[in-house]
């Protein structure tokens, strides 16, 4: 096929030509330009992850996702391929991570244990339950709570992107990663879709609001822990925590509701 000319060419005609051609000089390019990005996101993903998970596969994992992007990107959606990317590249981070169950048994029971609580809690009650009320209500001294949601902080990272699953092909809604409904949908999944996005966005938004801040920061602002600790003046521990509190409710919330949408 001989070299390829890059000269003068802007990023958008490299997609351009990329999506009609298939060029893998092209292609490369576009590996090497985004590859810091899958540290970047592989670094977000290792916070709060147990030691027997290394840094190095977390990355292996998401240059898959960075391929997969790359072939799936649509220049004309008006999107920005690194805001696609991350979702991609974050994706098969977890995709992979859970295959290979890299969770302890006893975290993931402690995990659905804490789930279920504030489920019945918050249902009940009609508001968010207090830390002492929850550790109350599972027979724990509101250290020991403390001391669990840093123990299962990983995993609820992970859990964010593992709420909703619906339609063929494994079609994923989660409320880390953007919702798309593409045109071979048909119509009623994309309601069914939109459904979903609206009890997602009820959910964050009747978080404490401290709890939901960390989410917006670290989701949607893109900022790590450390990071989110410094702009609320707080411990990166303590943020963990909020972090850790805010999935549970929200998958307590939506799995309240996921019966009467998908």
């Amino acid at each position: 096929m001989g070299e390829f000319n890059f000269k003068g060419k802007t990023e958008d005609e490299l997609w351009k030509i990329y999506k009609k051609k298939r060029n893998p000089a092209i292609r490369d390019y576009f590996v090497k330009q985004y590859a810091p990005l899958v540290k970047y996101v592989a670094g977000k993903v290792a916070i709060g992850m147990p030691h027997n998970v290394e840094f190095d596969d977390l990355v292996g994992f998401g240059i898959f996702g960075l391929f997969d992007a790359i072939e799936k990107f649509d220049p004309g959606k008006h999107v920005k391929f690194k805001t696609y990317a991350v979702t991609r590249i974050r994706g098969a981070i977890f995709d992979e991570l859970r295959s290979i169950d890299w969770v302890p048994r006893s975290v993931r029971q402690k995990t659905r244990e804490l789930e279920e609580t504030v489920r019945v809690l918050e249902s009940n009650l009609g508001r968010s339950a207090t830390d002492k009320e929850i550790a109350d209500a599972m027979g724990l001294s509101l250290e020991d709570f403390q001391q669990l949601t840093l123990k299962i902080s990983g995993t609820s990272i992970l859990s964010l992107n593992d709420v909703w699953y619906t339609g063929e092909n494994n079609d994923k809604i989660s409320i880390a990663e953007s919702i798309e409904a593409p045109s071979n949908l048909n119509p009623d999944t994309i309601v069914e879709k939109e459904e979903i996005k609206r009890v997602i966005v009820e959910a964050i938004n009747d978080l404490p609001e401290k709890e939901k801040k960390v989410l917006i920061l670290y989701y949607y602002e893109d900022l790590t822990l450390k990071e989110i600790g410094q702009v609320l003046e707080v411990t990166e521990s303590r943020i963990s925590q909020l972090h850790t509190k805010a999935i549970m409710r929200l998958r307590a919330k939506l799995t309240s509701l996921k019966k009467g949408i998908v």
